[in-house]
């Protein structure tokens, strides 16, 4: 089961492993990003390896392996049937959202925004929840399950729970700590996101994920920070490669509490737009998209050119305060 970011030493390794191609074992960088992948795909996607100025951040995790990090956890013959499991585990540990400010979140496997949990539509999933903070917690899934499994009731520290149910329906789903204040348990860093693929699966792409949060630094019930994946202005400082005329899939989801909504838009391009990604085709075309809390979908694009391109919210203050980044998409023949 995944969980590159449980501690500075694992990073250090994984991220080695992906700067340096594993070259010492005769395997590329691409080709462990696309362990998981179905087997149909692993040959018709490229996935560009870090590069070689790449910088890490300050922290115990990096949004540029969240972005590419799938957990499909561990699966368990159980008489008939195969169950996919998953281990989750709410604590708390400090950020460095910036140089100058650091801000204690309440986490799930120790990164923001928790762990890519992925299934095929129909699959028995078991989440084991431990919780490890000072304070209560819970995880409540959308999607469809009994009323049990609804993750509404608080676990409290030192205690664990299980939630168990069949994975649908296929689509794009977050999942969140449902614990009054919710709007704070949220804003502190409890959500992730549930991908549940259909059965037949999607078309080969660079698949990432992106999750937009913010950050009320002084609990004044408005944010004064904004994040892609956990660190404010990640993306802009470091560009993500892409390659051009190669299919990217962004599975999307705005997790921001305390602004009504925000857009998402890209630069000189268009994008399909998979609305909760409960469709296999396109429900439209634009290159911006506005989502209210909780709201996601599935985006397909390709680039043209070679070149820098932005990617961020139309509000400008969001962008201007964190939600900013760029695509570098790098020649095909690169």
């Amino acid at each position: 089961m995944s969980n590159l970011f449980s501690g500075r030493s694992q990073f250090w390794s994984r991220r080695r492993l992906l700067q340096w191609g594993l070259t010492a074992m005769g395997i590329s960088a691409s080709a462990w990003k696309l362990s998981h992948y179905p087997v149909q795909a692993r040959e018709s996607v490229r996935i560009p390896p870090l590069p070689e100025t790449y910088q890490p951040g300050n922290g115990d995790f990096e949004p540029m392996l969240v972005l590419r990090d799938f957990d499909y956890g561990t699966l368990k013959q159980e008489g008939d049937r195969l169950v996919r499991e998953f281990q989750v585990v709410a604590d708390h540990s400090t950020l460095q959202l910036n140089r100058a400010i650091t801000y204690v979140s309440w986490n799930l496997n120790h990164r923001v925004p928790g762990p890519t949990l992925r299934a095929t539509e129909g699959d028995r999933i078991r989440v084991i929840f431990t919780n490890h903070d000072g304070h209560s917690h819970s995880m409540h899934f959308h999607g469809i399950h009994p009323a049990e499994m609804d993750g509404v009731k608080s676990v409290r520290r030192g205690k664990t729970t299980v939630y168990e149910f069949d994975a649908e329906p296929y689509g794009v789903h977050p999942y969140h700590c449902h614990v009054a204040p919710v709007t704070r348990h949220i804003n502190k860093g409890l959500y992730g996101l549930f991908i549940v693929d259909p059965p037949g699966g999607r078309p080969p792409a660079d698949e990432m994920v992106m999750v937009m949060g913010g950050y009320d630094l002084d609990n004044d019930g408005s944010n004064e920070l904004y994040a892609f994946n956990g660190i404010p202005n990640y993306y802009r400082d470091r560009p993500i490669s892409i390659y051009q005329n190669q299919l990217v899939r962004l599975y999307i989801l705005n997790m921001i509490e305390f602004d009504p909504a925000v857009t998402f838009h890209i630069h000189a391009n268009m994008f399909q737009v998979y609305k909760t990604g409960r469709s296999l085709t396109a429900n439209e075309e634009s290159d911006v998209i506005t989502m209210g809390t909780a709201e996601r979908h599935i985006l397909e694009f390709t680039y043209k050119y070679p070149g820098k391109y932005m990617f961020h919210p139309h509000q400008d203050y969001i962008a201007e305060h964190g939600c900013m980044g760029y695509f570098q998409v790098l020649p095909s023949e690169a």
